[in-house]
């Protein structure tokens, strides 16, 4: 049983970090934000949704949709390289990006929804890199907060350290970056904290892993909806995550929609 979960875990990994090596076409940087029509949430903060490890940006057009059906003005931030390397350099990166979208947009802040590392990097960015003032709302998505012991299991399959990518290995549970990263308070500033995890996430192990101290909001999908299957990557497709997603960035109570499309 032990070898079927340890196979199956670096099955899992190995289809995120093979793409790494043939996706030379894409871009390094994202685009330069472009300015948006006002919409009935001209007012509120543009949100800015912060891929993950292999994260094309095409694969949050899902979850963009849905927040521009609802009136918020959208962004998505592709990692530069894809999210590869150090996860403190694609914070700097987005730290520009952000004040990009501040100027196109006039907005003082932004809120963030952060996927997988996408959360690590945007909370990066918040605690050592000056977004505690630019940031209204932070939302993660399946991020590993804590490590997860996936990134761990490769190096029992053979795979070495992470097959030599480095995000993956700053995200190994007791890594140098998650040390500092979870240094002292988790929830700087005035950022209002949001978590979001599922029970079958394969890529986040253990679940609660991708939940924060101090004062955050952690959601558990299946404490709310028992019988609802969400994966590591189904987090920016299902409805009823969306749903607490949603509630997170209008700041009204979490009660997820267990049936939501």
């Amino acid at each position: 049983m032990l070898l079927r979960k340890i196979l199956v875990t670096a099955t899992a990994v190995a289809a995120l970090l093979v793409p790494a090596t043939t996706a030379t076409a894409a871009p390094d940087r994202p685009a330069t934000p472009t300015a948006v029509a006002p919409t009935a949430a001209a007012t509120a903060n543009p949100v800015i949704v912060v891929g993950g490890l292999i994260g094309l940006s095409i694969a949050y057009e899902p979850i963009a949709a849905r927040l521009r059906a609802d009136g918020f003005r959208v962004f998505v931030y592709q990692l530069p390289g894809l999210g590869i390397g150090d996860i403190r350099d694609s914070a700097r990166a987005f730290a520009a990006y952000v004040e990009q979208v501040r100027s196109v947009t006039g907005a003082s802040r932004v809120d963030v929804v952060g996927h997988s590392e996408g959360g690590l990097v945007s909370r990066w960015y918040v605690k050592f890199l000056g977004g505690e003032s630019a940031v209204g709302r932070y939302v993660s998505l399946g991020s590993p907060q804590q490590g997860t012991y996936v990134a761990n299991i490769l190096r029992v399959v053979g795979l070495g350290s992470c097959a030599g990518v480095v995000a993956c290995q700053q995200m190994s549970i007791g890594s140098d970056f998650l040390a500092d990263l979870n240094g002292g308070d988790d929830t700087p500033g005035a950022v209002r904290w949001t978590t979001v995890r599922t029970w079958q996430d394969e890529l986040v192990r253990p679940v609660d892993n991708a939940s924060l101290a101090d004062g955050a909001t952690n959601v558990l999908i299946q404490a709310a909806c028992p019988l609802r299957v969400v994966g590591h990557l189904g987090l920016v497709l299902d409805g009823t995550t969306y749903t607490v997603v949603r509630q997170a960035l209008r700041d009204t109570p979490i009660h997820p929609d267990c049936l939501a499309l």
